[in-house]
């Protein structure tokens, strides 16, 4: 089976990650590119072997398009996606799945009317030491699950992005919305909720603006740090950092404290070490965690191919989704 893909918003992350891997799955015969600059999509087309399009009705109506992947910016999401999903098209949205909870559960009733899967961009749990994390969780290897801390943070999207520019639209409150937290938190907000089978329930935290300015040498409008003290449904507790000023090695690391032992996730070069209360220590020997200097495969893409050719439900729901991205609104909420 081979169909044709569609993708909205040609920035880095199409670039980086989607476009490549749809090229190299299998199932995938062509893809068309959409960007309100056409000169951005007509580039991308010649550089994964697609085409451009000049409008999304274009994208939307085409029906050799099966799928679409939404990379659009924040605020655009709930618009993009919703109009997909009606289209008839499946969707795999980027994170975080819209700019607030009332949008995003739009989506998920426009998934429920167009009976199209509807999948969202939280990758991280398709990486080797996340899904090995889970499994030794899962089968308790170390006991019960007490605490935990999570982190994850670079030195910032204005070197991310394809423009490299300070006027990125991350640093826009009409577009992030929620600036490190959506971007990155949203991320770790996830990985704990799927780790543990449990949800975050309160939260208590500090954000703000601390180094980041836009274009114009103004402090940015969004927070490029958040600090943040959690604690889930099933009672455990925990701590979680979001930075975009790791002017450094990125850190994206994660430790669970559990009854018998810890499980440490990407700490220092190593994806995964478990050690015993008895002073016992296991190296899982896996590959290192996708970073912005290190781009292979996110598994998300094959993931989500796989669920239209195999007609499975998607592994990453909206209401999984929705669950995470209340707890954004209760932190940015926070006095």
């Amino acid at each position: 089976m081979k169909f044709n893909v569609g993708i909205i918003g040609c920035g880095s992350i199409t670039r980086l990650r989607h476009a490549p891997e749809y090229r190299d799955n299998p199932h995938v015969q062509d893809i068309i590119f959409y960007d309100r600059s056409i000169e951005r999509a007509e580039k991308l087309a010649k550089e994964f072997g697609g085409r451009a399009v000049k409008t999304l009705e274009e994208l939307l109506h085409d029906p050799s398009i099966i799928a679409i992947s939404d990379c659009s910016s924040n605020e655009s999401h709930h618009i993009n996606t919703t109009r997909a999903l009606l289209s008839g098209k499946h969707v795999l949205c980027e994170k975080p799945i819209a700019i607030s909870v009332k949008y995003a559960e739009e989506m998920a009733e426009a998934e429920r009317k167009s009976g199209k899967i509807l999948m969202i961009d939280h990758n991280q749990r398709f990486t080797a030491a996340h899904q090995k994390a889970k499994e030794l969780i899962e089968k308790q290897e170390l006991g019960e699950v007490l605490t935990f801390k999570t982190t994850f943070g670079h030195e910032g999207p204005e070197n991310w992005g394809i423009t490299k520019s300070n006027a990125t639209w991350f640093f826009k409150k009409d577009r992030s919305y929620s600036g490190v937290i959506g971007d990155l938190g949203i991320h770790k907000i996830d990985l704990i909720h799927w780790l543990l089978n449990d949800e975050i329930e309160e939260v208590h935290g500090f954000y703000g603006a601390l180094d980041k300015v836009d274009e114009n040498g103004k402090s940015i409008e969004v927070p490029d740090n958040a600090v943040c003290a959690l604690k889930t449904k099933k009672g455990r507790l925990g701590t979680a950092s979001f930075s975009w000023t790791y002017y450094g090695e990125e850190d994206n690391s994660t430790t669970i404290y559990c009854r018998e032992g810890i499980l440490k996730i990407y700490h220092q070069g190593s994806p995964l070490l478990l050690e015993k209360r008895d002073g016992t220590v296991l190296k899982f020997e896996l590959e290192n965690i996708q970073t912005n200097d290190n781009q292979t495969s996110t598994g998300i893409i094959d993931a989500f191919i796989d669920c239209i050719v195999n007609e499975k439900e998607s592994p990453i729901s909206s209401s999984e989704a929705i669950a995470s991205l209340k707890v954004v609104e209760k932190l940015l909420n926070i006095s």
